[in-house]
């Protein structure tokens, strides 16, 4: 039992720790706690359960730091990434999945590999001995939460996290919707169709954000304060930073074309993407919310397509804790005060289910490699793994520390090349066919040769 790893959390990070760690010959027990302790977003027991967005983000390997990111965890053999592969849905040029089958073919693989048990269970407390990677998200329990800051001597730092209402589809008006990705952008006919938009005039615009600022939200327990994460506003936030910032961000009207009246170009456009393979579940693109129900039904209902929606499920907010890894943990990912502990994904200071699942195959990596006798040295900062562990065990500033996505803000400049958006394109060309090398030097395979 010396030798076994003990995971605590069967979330992305978990799950891609567990398999990465039993596939390099370590026996793993992944302790989840659901369906015994649920969460307020759960829905199931499944191990690699989706709860926001069923979207991975881009795919593009050549131009886009996440789509890098999934270049990378396909060549480390990543289960999630490979899992989601084998799920995938139209999107346009993003990784979208049918989350349930997805998450039941994660759960299916972990529970058949022989070298992983799954025990399911709470657990209350840090352990002082063993090996062990703690993955437990953003929605740590209380009783684990408070172990953690008694043994950093910190509180978490903590935001909150609003999730998207999901439609059915049969009951949204076609004959003022339509399907299209921005910009065609896709490959075939499907990913050219991938999202379900729906237009708004001016005064529609102008009446949806009244109706918006004026309803009910969710309150928050005295003494919590409402830091939240940039990439995951709440729509009503955003609405209060201006009344323009939505037709900016989620509601941007570019790159579409409305084939019910072509030649009058939409003020905003809120758009819908597949949920399910079925295509009978679509959420809605960027519309976290923390309004209640009631609020949110009438609000969302004003939504030219939508007077009629019917709700499979309504968005809501939960609290998002987080180390303060930069001074918490070292470059191995271990809890500094107590090194026989691992942290992995969310709970680190990454965000996003893509982050967390590449901090999970690392941590069962470097895991695994300590109990087999040996060393796995930190990813180069030149690839986008290498990027986020740099970033969150030292290269970001301890006193702003706040989540971060992967991007290439967080590489290391390459000499020669022009700055500016002009350049972007050779730029991150030249930031991925870099790290592609170095990841697969780091893999032990050697030189790729990028070109």
């Amino acid at each position: 039992m010396a030798d076994t790893l003990h995971i605590v959390g069967g979330g992305m990070a978990g799950s891609e720790a567990a398999w990465q760690a039993a596939n390099m010959g370590v026996d793993v027990v992944l302790h989840e706690m659901r369906p015994g302790v649920g969460t307020f977003a759960h829905q199931t027991g499944l191990l690699g359960e989706m709860v926001c967005s069923n979207s991975f983000r881009s795919d593009d390997d050549e131009q886009n730091a996440v789509g890098l990111l999934h270049w990378e965890m396909r060549a480390a053999n990543g289960l999630i990434i490979k899992t989601a592969d084998k799920h995938r849905l139209p999107a346009g040029g993003a990784l979208a999945v049918d989350r349930d089958p997805f998450a039941e073919s994660v759960t299916a693989a972990l529970l058949s590999h022989p070298r992983i048990r799954v025990e399911y269970g709470e657990i209350t407390a840090l352990p002082r001995d063993g090996h062990w990677i703690i993955a437990t998200g953003p929605l740590t329990s209380s009783a684990l939460g408070a172990a953690i800051a008694q043994e950093t001597g910190a509180e978490a730092l903590a935001f909150f996290d609003a999730i998207a209402p999901i439609v059915y589809f049969d009951s949204i008006d076609m004959s003022r919707a339509w399907m299209q990705s921005r910009y065609d952008k896709g490959e075939t006919e499907e990913e050219r169709t991938a999202y379900l938009n729906c237009p708004m005039d001016r005064d529609q615009y102008e009446t949806f954000i009244d109706a918006l600022l004026a309803a009910d939200k969710t309150e928050f327990h005295e003494g919590e304060t409402a830091g939240y994460f940039d990439g995951c506003l709440p729509i009503e936030v955003m609405a209060e930073r201006g009344r323009e910032t939505l037709r900016f961000g989620p509601m941007k009207p570019v790159g579409l074309t409305n084939p019910h009246a072509p030649d009058k170009r939409p003020h905003a456009v809120v758009q819908l993407r597949r949920d399910n393979k079925l295509g009978t579940l679509y959420n809605i693109v960027g519309f976290q919310t923390k309004m209640k129900y009631g609020a949110q039904t009438s609000v969302l209902k004003m939504i030219p397509g939508l007077e009629n929606a019917s709700f499979a499920r309504l968005g809501g907010i939960h609290r998002n804790t987080f180390l303060n890894s930069p001074t918490l943990l070292d470059g191995q990912m271990r809890l500094r005060s107590q090194p026989n502990i691992r942290f992995a994904g969310q709970i680190t200071g990454v965000e996003g289910y893509v982050e967390s699942a590449a901090m999970g195959l690392l941590a069962g990596r470097m895991a695994a490699a300590e109990i087999l006798g040996h060393r796995v040295e930190t990813p180069p900062d030149t690839t986008a793994t290498g990027a986020l562990i740099t970033h969150i065990s030292g290269g970001a500033e301890a006193k702003t520390f706040q989540p971060m996505n992967v991007n290439f803000g967080l590489f290391p400049p390459v000499e020669g090349l022009k700055g500016g958006r002009r350049g972007r394109k050779d730029r991150y060309k030249a930031y991925t066919d870099r790290a592609k090398h170095d990841w697969m030097g780091w893999l032990g395979f050697g030189a790729l040769d990028a070109a």
